[in-house]
């Protein structure tokens, strides 16, 4: 069978994730409106733009970012985000959403792999194991992590976790690396049930542990499962310095992904 060209891979992922997003925890809502589909929900929810007509001209672009603006601030949010991918058109739109008071925050690298490309081999430091996240009580050890590793508090985490243990866990993996009592990274699994991915969320490790393979355990640990619920493709927005580990580990890199953020003043 002939491998996927990024080519090919980028366009499924176009279609099945942005144009026809869904929505991605309970309460929240898609709606493809006008040139854009977008993500409603609660102020602790994703809330944003995630595709565009690639036939979105100049003379149309303005208006539908004023019409997003207003959208989200009718509904009293103080931040939403439009998830601009490298490709999307019309060329300078980044700068017309910079234009309207966007700012725009740390570029990724969307990263996909077909599922059975990807090692599900977990092997990790001694003293070291993974588990699911199950109960609140876990997801504060998340919560600890990530404010750990990334060094910001991690409110929406809390929230988005607690919410899909409840209300959506068959679409909902998170995972603990745990020396001894203590967590030491933290990683979750978004399942998209009806589009074949599985998108890899969230993977962060305290310092002192960097460097060790364990971001490389948790990546097979998912795409095990993953595998055995018969999804075909991963997909990450890789950081730099995740990029050329998840490389070796058979993704191919798609584009690049800028949240441009707009806040309330």
């Amino acid at each position: 069978m002939t491998a996927p060209t990024p080519e090919t891979l980028l366009a499924l992922f176009d279609r099945e994730r942005r144009e026809h997003s869904r929505p991605d925890g309970p309460g929240v809502r898609v709606e493809h409106t006008g040139d854009v589909v977008r993500q409603s929900g609660t102020a602790d929810d994703w809330n944003g733009v995630v595709w565009s007509d690639p036939g979105l001209d100049p003379a149309r672009a303005d208006a539908v970012i004023a019409a997003q603006v207003a959208h989200y601030a009718a509904l009293g949010h103080d931040a939403f985000e439009w998830k601009l991918y490298g490709h999307d058109r019309p060329a300078g739109l980044a700068d017309r959403l910079l234009a309207a008071g966007f700012e725009a925050e740390e570029r990724e690298t969307l990263m996909v792999a077909p599922v059975g490309e990807v090692s599900t081999e977990v092997a990790l430091p001694e003293g070291v194991r993974l588990r699911t996240v199950r109960d609140a009580a876990d997801v504060e050890l998340m919560v600890r992590v990530g404010e750990r590793a990334f060094g910001t508090p991690q409110p929406h985490l809390r929230h988005q976790v607690l919410t899909r243990l409840a209300e959506n866990p068959d679409d909902f993996v998170g995972v603990l690396a745990m020396a001894g009592e203590e967590p030491i990274s933290s990683a979750r699994m978004e399942l998209y049930a009806g589009t074949g991915f599985a998108g890899l969320w969230g993977g962060g490790t305290v310092e002192e542990w960097r460097g060790k393979g364990v971001y490389r355990a948790m990546v097979a640990f998912r795409a095990r499962i993953a595998a055995e619920r018969g999804y075909r493709h991963l997909q990450v927005d890789a950081m730099e310095t995740s990029r050329p580990i998840l490389q070796r580990l058979g993704f191919l890199a798609l584009t690049t992904t800028t949240p441009f953020v707009h806040r309330s003043h």
